[in-house]
């Protein structure tokens, strides 16, 4: 049976006297007619949708810091992640949390270089030009003194050290974070109140930071789709098996678990996520997948081959680890 209009009266309704006192004018008529085709904006409904959208990009590109949200089994939380050079930034204190992987990299000893010579003769020549004092000549005949090749040793160490600095750095992710906790705000406004009010952290050192602090709003955090990690899905879609496994969110969690695992010193979790570890080829195996062609179907055939349950625990541990260096900031 078909709806009645809630205008149209039912037959069964008694008659009732029009009143031409209640006719509408056609000018009102129209009136409405033209309210109803041109609906007034709603200032309120902007502003609010305003709320929803990054208000000031712009900011993060300056200060090349951005906002991150992160989902973990025990809740979800706003931080902020950059990317620098790793000679340009301090690594966060851990005390003897872990083994530090920065420590190998310290503690590794150039080679010192021996010298030996097998003729005597030129050995002893050798000696002679290294008595101080003595004028040597450069290749063009022109004699220079001990202090002037000493300058220029110096000189060429220090360059030698620059070009090795330059060799050795690496783009590495630095979080907000302090003594080896990543601080994850339940709300914007908390993480903003954090930032503006000059308590200790690791990204104090950045050099955009000051100009961030001067601009932040709590409107501004709003994380990209890209930026935001729901890694409190990831153990239970691994569990579901290779036909419900996710590319999109698994590869993501790959990403933040790795800047993670390096930011808050965490080899353990490196290790994991090593090339050539198993845990490495599920995520070469998904990027295949998702990159479709010919690749995708040696992905799905790689994928048969990594145990789910496996990969489930392996992320367990990950995301046991992660959340076990978090400090909760409401």
């Amino acid at each position: 049976m078909a709806r009645q209009s809630p205008h149209r009266p039912d037959a069964d309704e008694p008659d009732t006297e029009f009143d031409e006192s209640s006719r509408t004018t056609d000018t009102a008529t129209d009136s409405t007619a033209d309210a109803a085709a041109d609906p007034v904006e709603d200032d309120t409904d902007l502003d609010d949708n305003e709320g929803t959208e990054p208000a000031n990009r712009a900011l993060w590109e300056d200060v090349r810091i951005d906002p991150v949200e992160i989902a973990l089994p025990s809740g979800s939380g706003f931080t902020l992640r950059a990317y620098r050079l790793s000679n340009t930034v301090t690594p966060t204190e851990i005390g003897e949390r872990e083994v530090d992987p920065f420590d190998a990299r310290a503690r590794r000893v150039e080679d010192e270089e021996t010298v030996v010579f097998l003729d005597e003769e030129f050995a002893e020549d050798f000696e002679d030009d290294d008595k101080p004092g003595r004028p040597r000549r450069t290749r063009d005949g022109d004699e220079v003194d001990d202090e002037e090749l000493l300058a220029d040793d110096e000189l060429d160490d220090d360059e030698a050290d620059e070009a090795d600095d330059d060799e050795e750095a690496e783009e590495v992710a630095v979080f907000l974070t302090h003594r080896g906790k990543l601080l994850l705000f339940k709300s914007r406004e908390a993480l903003v109140s954090f930032v503006l009010s000059g308590a200790p952290h690791d990204m104090s050192g950045l050099d955009t930071w000051d100009d961030l602090v001067a601009r932040l709003q709590p409107a501004d955090i709003v994380p990209l789709d890209e930026d935001s990690y729901e890694l409190d899905l990831v153990v239970e879609n691994l569990r579901g098996g290779h036909d419900t496994w996710d590319p999109t969110l698994l590869i993501s969690a790959g990403e933040i678990a790795r800047d993670l695992s390096y930011a808050l010193r965490l080899p353990s979790v490196l290790d994991m996520l090593s090339t050539g570890s198993s845990l490495d080829d599920l995520d070469e195996a998904l990027r295949a997948t998702a990159n479709g062609g010919l690749g995708a179907f040696m992905g799905r055939r790689r994928l048969k081959k990594i145990g789910a349950q496996t990969a489930s625990l392996g992320w367990r541990t990950i995301i046991g680890k992660i959340s076990a260096a978090v400090d909760w900031r409401d």
